[in-house]
């Protein structure tokens, strides 16, 4: 009588267990979140070791943004601050990071922790150039980054020479441009993370310079390029 108790028992056991496994098993696993990227418009000029440690930011987005399931309008002003800023030296590498904290626009706000990363929109003309920074030279002459100017028929500047002289990272909006749909990384800059999560710019060949006109990509993760 024990005996044909205990059997059937431990066979509904085994067979409970091992339904409760397979619906174990079967539990989808959740995919990591990507981390929102903010492009936006600087509403003023950042210079690194001129610019103060401090000193108040704010950008305006560019493309509507979604974060968290909130949609975050164009023109929604981002609101920060200078977190670090270093002159390049003869041995130093120039640094600059910038945190914003909130993004406020007509109908609602939320607080956010992005920054300033190595990546950009760049600036094209209607025929379709990179309009890159570059020393006040005519027109028709290209700056190569060695003081010379090979192609008389190019309007594409580099924004960071390679000997050194201090340039900015972009050129000023004009009628005849336009921001590109695509982002690329700043030349001759790095960003590095810390463990804090802060992400500085760091460039070995000159002081950084981020310039209003330009749209800039912020972020709180490592950003990959695009397809």
């Amino acid at each position: 009588m024990i005996h044909r108790t205990v059997v059937p028992s431990l066979i509904l056991s085994v067979f409970c267990s091992a339904a409760l496994f397979g619906q174990q098993g079967a539990a989808p696993v959740a995919a990591p979140v990507a981390e929102p990227e903010f492009p936006v418009m600087l509403q003023q000029n950042v210079t690194a070791g001129k610019t103060p440690v401090g000193f108040k930011i704010q950008a305006k987005l560019s493309i509507a943004t979604l974060m968290g399931g909130t949609v975050i309008p164009r023109n929604a002003t981002l609101s920060g601050e200078v977190i670090e800023s270093i002159a390049k030296t003869a041995t130093d590498p120039s640094r600059l990071a910038i945190r914003m904290d909130s993004v406020q626009w007509k109908n609602g706000s939320v607080p956010v922790k992005v920054f300033i990363t190595d990546w950009y929109y760049p600036t094209i003309s209607e025929a379709g150039q990179n309009l890159q920074y570059g020393p006040p030279q005519p027109a028709n002459r290209t700056w190569n980054g060695q003081g010379q100017y090979p192609d008389p028929n190019s309007k594409v500047y580099r924004p960071f020479p390679s000997d050194g002289t201090e340039q900015s990272s972009s050129v000023p909006a004009t009628p005849s441009s336009t921001t590109s749909n695509h982002k690329t990384q700043m030349k001759d800059i790095q960003a590095e993370r810390s463990g804090d999560g802060t992400i500085a710019l760091t460039s070995k060949h000159a002081n950084i310079k981020l310039e209003k006109y330009t749209t800039y990509v912020l972020s709180a993760g490592d950003l990959v390029p695009q397809k």
